[in-house]
């Protein structure tokens, strides 16, 4: 890994949206720092695809919903980027990782409840907090909320509040690091197909043909247009872009 590249950490970068992440990063000449929660297999391929395009990339297990296991990441990774580069500090932070809950709001229990917060809110909160002393001035962060922060769709009440809750930090961590020069914008896709859910949008006709009626570009969304986004706002073209939301949906419920 050369000094001159800038170097990215994705959390949830093994599949979906935060693969397609990693890859248009790469395309950008960044290299890659990406996480994943079960999947080795699958993870170890995103990597091998990173290399194919002259990048360098890592993929470290961690579960962002577990506080305790921050600092053993940090200490991985770390090490990683000294041996590589000399220097421990990184450019851009992607908060990605996520799981869904399709649950009404009377039928949700609080174990769900707190699942969402770890994971969406909490988790976020104090990793990108211990990031931040190893994040280089002029950096960028970027936070991935969802279309359902904003429309309303049954059964997203618990999942679509932490994303809320996340869209508010982001402007906050705006305010608070612009002395450093370091950006933080939320991106809020709309409804994607891949295995987030266990593939809901992908899967299920019905569901599909309601989201692609729902859109005004007359389709779900894919990986692919989601990934881009990301790579910009981690460019010099984006660098007076701050504190913003970025609806990333084709136009749904417009």
């Amino acid at each position: 890994m050369e000094t001159k590249n800038k170097v990215a950490i994705i959390t949830g970068g093994s599949r979906g949206l935060g693969k397609d992440m990693a890859l248009s990063l790469a395309r950008n000449g960044t290299d890659i720092i990406f996480t994943y929660h079960t999947n080795k297999k699958a993870a170890d391929a995103v990597a091998s695809q990173i290399n194919d395009l002259g990048q360098k990339a890592i993929a470290l297990q961690l579960d962002t919903s577990k506080i305790g296991g921050f600092d053993t990441f940090i200490s991985t990774f770390t090490n990683y980027l000294k041996e590589e580069t000399g220097y421990p500090n990184f450019d851009f932070l992607i908060n990605n990782a996520g799981t869904a809950l399709y649950t009404p709001f009377m039928e949700t229990t609080e174990e769900q409840f707190d699942e969402m917060l770890n994971i969406h809110y909490k988790g976020v909160f104090f990793l990108t907090q211990k990031l931040l002393p190893l994040m280089n001035d002029g950096g960028r962060i970027v936070n991935i909320s969802s279309g359902l922060a904003r429309f309303s769709i049954p059964g997203s009440s618990a999942y679509a509040s932490m994303k809320g809750a996340l869209e508010v930090l982001t402007r906050y961590l705006a305010r608070e690091l612009g002395s450093r020069k370091i950006t933080a914008n939320v991106i809020a896709p709309g409804a994607i197909e891949t295995d987030f859910g266990n593939g809901h949008v992908r899967d299920d006709e019905k569901t599909n043909t309601m989201i692609a009626n729902l859109t005004a570009l007359g389709r779900a969304g894919q990986p692919e247009d989601i990934g881009g986004v990301v790579a910009f706002l981690c460019s010099d073209d984006a660098r007076w872009v701050n504190g913003q939301r970025i609806e990333v949906s084709g136009g749904m419920n417009l």
